[in-house]
This record gives structure tokens, C-alpha cells and sequence, in this order.
């Protein structure tokens, strides 16, 4: 009897080859393990059956979509990370939850090997695998692509097809798609060129924004603590909370990235990407944050998030250097509570206003009119002492070019 092994499955075109392979190459019995992140009822509808039917013993379904949210999506938005300028970190936030909920029914069924469909050349890989060595390094991990002889996806259709296995992808449309409650992925075909501007028929979150309603809207989405938990006033659960502003923003062609980004593996990939929900709720983030933390500690967050967002991105979720940042971003949070209202049109978002009983705005210093609480005399010695060291590198230059000048003479 061969090795048993869980396999990380999405019923997709790499995961729909695996499994017949791992059959054919290891005589392994599969069990496949899908996570339920969000995708859609399209792409879970008859997982089970697609699986048993390509060979699985048995296909476990679970819905993770509130730990998805509540624990990954959330915590990463309150630390305002954002990798590669733009990419909000849809995939890389749920590969760590995927694969740890993978390697507990590994242990719970008792196999011996961990198995994933991720290229040799992807960041997701490394995702999966960091993931296995923290949760369970005894294990043994086989990755298909690092073995086996496909050369490429047009291989793979082959070979699934031979298979007697349905797939969406095609020659003609090579596609490669990753949805969940936060975002959808594009990447392959014409998208690895990057002078090529994305065909529209790709998208499946946002509507083209040039066909957007012709009238804004306006959403206000409420926090604390640095957690989003309401939209228009009425308070709303993660799941509800993000679909909610998926909706109205995707309505509107809000969410839309085209991304040239630095893989970790070393070279730089092209990837489509829509976030409708969490363009908002990063832009109504920031905009709460910008009124109730001081500049030092906004650029201190500024420096976190960077960090934040290269752990995420780089697969390292399940380490103490995560633990760290989260309670360092706990202590910025506590005063971001409040709401902030954005308006959407067309592809667009500004912000609309915004108020927090934290807020370190105060009219009374800030404004042009008259007040009573400002003298603006003392402005003179405050910038006399500021600018002490560029006043006294000035002169010494001007003494120090008059020397030069007395010494030509």
C-alpha cells in the first residue's frame, strides 16, 4: 500500500494533473484538502466528485472564510501592509491558513507526506512549505512541478485531458486565477506581457469603470480599534462586512491593479489583480489613522507595514518575528476608531469626511481665522533654533569661500 497524502487542492488545472501523478509516481492514496477562502460557489461546486473522479480517495471541504477574515485579512489590513506599492497581499494571506488547516487533517488522518501544485518558480511554494516546516517538519513534502516532466500548462490541458478530467483552462485562454472574500489574481498568457494592457474579459470583481454608474456613492465604514466593523452605520461580521463592500465597490470599477512585482524566488512577474472591498477598507485605514496618530508614530507604522507586508508576501506568518509586529501594531491601533466616508466613481475613491473621538485635529490651532489659542510670534524663535544648523553650515561656507578668495588674491 502506498504513502498517503494530502494534497492542497483547488480542482484546478496544476491540482486536477497532481493528483493521477502522485498515483502513477508514488502509488500514494490521496486525500485531497480544499479551503473554502471565499471563491465562490462556482469553483467548490462538485470539488468532491472532480476529486474522487481523478483518483482522490476522499476530498475534505473546509470553510475557513471567517478565520480567513477575521484572522488574516484583518490583522494584515490594520498593519497597512501593502507589498509592491499596490499589491494588497490577497493570495499570500490565505496560503498560510490553507496549509496550516492541510497539515492538521494530515496529522488527524495519519499520512506521510504533505503535497501542493505550486510552481517552482512561484512565491507559493515557499508559502506552503515555511508553513509545513513550523507546523509539522517531520512530514514529508512533494511538489510535482520541482519533478515532474510537464514543461509548461499547455502539457498539463494535455495531460487532463487524457485524463478524462474537466478544466477550465485552455491553450487559447492559459490563465492562471486565484479568488477569494479579499481578492482575484490574474496571471498567464497574454498578462506576461507587460506592455500589453489586461483584456477585459479577465475580470470577474469589478465592472469596467468606463461602464460604471454615471452617479457617485458614497460609504462610510466605521472601526476600532483599527478593525472595520460597520458599513453605513450598521454593524456587519468580517464575511458580511467585506462582501458588502465588494459589492458596492466592484459595482464601480474600484479595486483594479496591474502589477509588475519582485517574486521572492528572485524575478520579477506580472499579475492582474482585484480588490474591490479592501481598496476601500485600506484607503478609510489610512485616512482614520492620518487623523488620530501623531507623525511620529504614523511613520513609525509606515516603517512596520513594510515589514508586515514582506513577511506576508514572503510566507514567514508562522514565526515569532509576526508575533512581534502584531503586538507592536496592537499598541498604533487603540486610538483608530472612528468612521470615514469615501465616495466611488468610476474606478475612484476620495475621502469624504471622517471623524474619530481620538481625533488630534483641532480646529481651534489649525484654522486661518482668528483664534485665541496660538500665538504666532512664537513661530520666530521656533524656526531660528530649527534652522540653527543650516544657518551656522552657511556661514561657515561663506567664511570659508571669502578665505579662498582673500588667498587667489
Amino acid at each position: 500500500m502506498g504513502p498517503l497524502v494530502v494534497l492542497a487542492y483547488s480542482g484546478g488545472l496544476d491540482t486536477s494533473a497532481i493528483v493521477p501523478w502522485l498515483r502513477e509516481r508514488y502509488g500514494a492514496r490521496v486525500v485531497c484538502f480544499a479551503a473554502d477562502v471565499g471563491q465562490g460557489a462556482g469553483e467548490l461546486h462538485g470539488l468532491e466528485e472532480k476529486a474522487r473522479r481523478s483518483g482522490a480517495v476522499d476530498c475534505v471541504v473546509a470553510d475557513l472564510r471567517e478565520e480567513f477574515v477575521r484572522d488574516y485579512v484583518f490583522p494584515t489590513l490594520r498593519a497597512g501592509a501593502v507589498y509592491a506599492r499596490t499589491y494588497l497581499l490577497g493570495t499570500a494571506m490565505a496560503r498560510p491558513l490553507t496549509a496550516a488547516r492541510q497539515v492538521a487533517l494530515a496529522k488527524q488522518l495519519g499520512a506521510q507526506a504533505l503535497a501542493h501544485g505550486c510552481t517552482g518558480k512561484g512565491n507559493d511554494q515557499v508559502r506552503f512549505e515555511l508553513t509545513y516546516a513550523a507546523l509539522a517538519p517531520d512530514l514529508q513534502v512533494i511538489a510535482p512541478w520541482r519533478e515532474w516532466d510537464f514543461q509548461g500548462r499547455e502539457d498539463l490541458i494535455a495531460y487532463v485531458h487524457a485524463q478524462g478530467i474537466p478544466v477550465q483552462a485552455t491553450a487559447q485562454k492559459p490563465y492562471s486565477t486565484d479568488r477569494n472574500l479579499w481578492h482575484c489574481s490574474h496571471e498567464g498568457g497574454i498578462l506576461e506581457d507587460p506592455s500589453k494592457e489586461a483584456p477585459e474579459h479577465i475580470f470577474v470583481m469589478t465592472s469596467n469603470p468606463l461602464e460604471a454608474p454615471d452617479e457617485p456613492v458614497v460609504v462610510q465604514i466605521g472601526f476600532e480599534e483599527g478593525t472595520p466593523v460597520s458599513v453605513d452605520s450598521v454593524p456587519r461580521g468580517p464575511v458580511d462586512l467585506l462582501e458588502t463592500l465588494n459589492a458596492v465597490a466592484g459595482e464601480h470599477g474600484v479595486g483594479r491593479a496591474d502589477v509588475v512585482e519582485d517574486r521572492l524566488v528572485g524575478m520579477k512577474s506580472r499579475g492582474v489583480y482585484e480588490t474591490p472591498g479592501g481598496t476601500l477598507l485600506h484607503a478609510a485605514h489610512r485616512e482614520l489613522e492620518q487623523l488620530v496618530l501623531d507623525r511620529r508614530t504614523l511613520r513609525l507604522k509606515d516603517q512596520l507595514a513594510l515589514q508586515y507586508a514582506d513577511l506576508v508576501y514572503d510566507g514567514r506568518w508562522w514565526t515569532p518575528e509576526r508575533e512581534a509586529l502584531d503586538a507592536a501594531i496592537a499598541a498604533t491601533q487603540r486610538p483608530v476608531t472612528g468612521w470615514v466616508r469615501l465616495k466611488l466613481y468610476k474606478g475612484g475613491v476620495t475621502v469624504a469626511g471622517r471623524e474619530s473621538p481620538h481625533a488630534l485635529y483641532q480646529p481651534s490651532y489649525a484654522t486661518f481665522g482668528k483664534d485665541t489659542v496660538y500665538d504666532q510670534r512664537d513661530a520666530a524663535g521656533f524656526i531660528r533654533l530649527y534652522g540653527l544648523a543650516i544657518r551656522i553650515g552657511a556661514g561657515l561656507d561663506a567664511a570659508r569661500k571669502a578665505e579662498l578668495g582673500a588667498a587667489a588674491d
